[in-house]
């Protein structure tokens, strides 16, 4: 049975999104991506460049980084998996309908899933060690192990961020087609 065979479940009676709305849209999932990649660049640029030289800065760097990831990484990767499914409900770009946008689905819930699950909890699990232990930290093994996974985890998660980006701009595969 071919896909074109499937019924649309009332998907030609959808109502799409007017101009105007496809245009609100896109500044609201421009805006969301904007927060999420930026804020995770920035915590790039905290990993490989802070170093404390004391218990308060240590515990700051630690704290600002679990800040910047509950406050802006989270709402803008949630707001930016709201506004696509909408994209992909209310518009007609659709959810697989050109390959680029699948795998923008699977970058977006990839990066979503492993930050939850991981990336979120190294991070989190920085301050309290940094604030009880202090500069000793910085010896303690589940800090270093945690430190380095965000170091390199972290930095593959933001390039896969970056990726996206490019290619929402540039859709470099063509429509994919259905068989019938």
């Amino acid at each position: 049975m071919s896909l074109s065979a499937l019924p649309s479940a009332g998907k030609k009676n959808m109502k799409k999104l007017s101009s105007k709305g496809q245009r609100w849209l896109k500044c609201f999932h421009v805006f969301f991506a904007c927060s999420w990649l930026g804020a995770a660049l920035c915590l790039r640029g905290m990993v490989f460049s802070l170093e404390a030289t004391n218990v308060m800065e240590l515990y700051g760097i630690n704290i600002s980084m679990k800040f910047i990831d509950d406050f802006i990484i989270i709402p803008g990767a949630i707001g930016c998996l709201i506004t696509g499914h909408i994209y992909s409900i209310y518009t007609n770009w659709g959810w697989f309908k050109h390959r680029w946008i699948t795998v923008k689905w699977i970058i977006a819930i990839g990066a979503i899933i492993y930050g939850t699950f991981c990336i979120g909890p190294w991070l989190n699990s920085l301050p309290p060690i940094a604030k009880m232990e202090g500069l000793n930290a910085l010896t303690n093994q589940t800090y270093i192990h945690n430190k380095t996974m965000l170091y390199y985890y972290g930095t593959f998660q933001t390039l896969g961020l970056i990726f996206a980006l490019f290619i929402s701009i540039l859709k470099p595969w063509k429509k994919k087609t259905i068989e019938q």
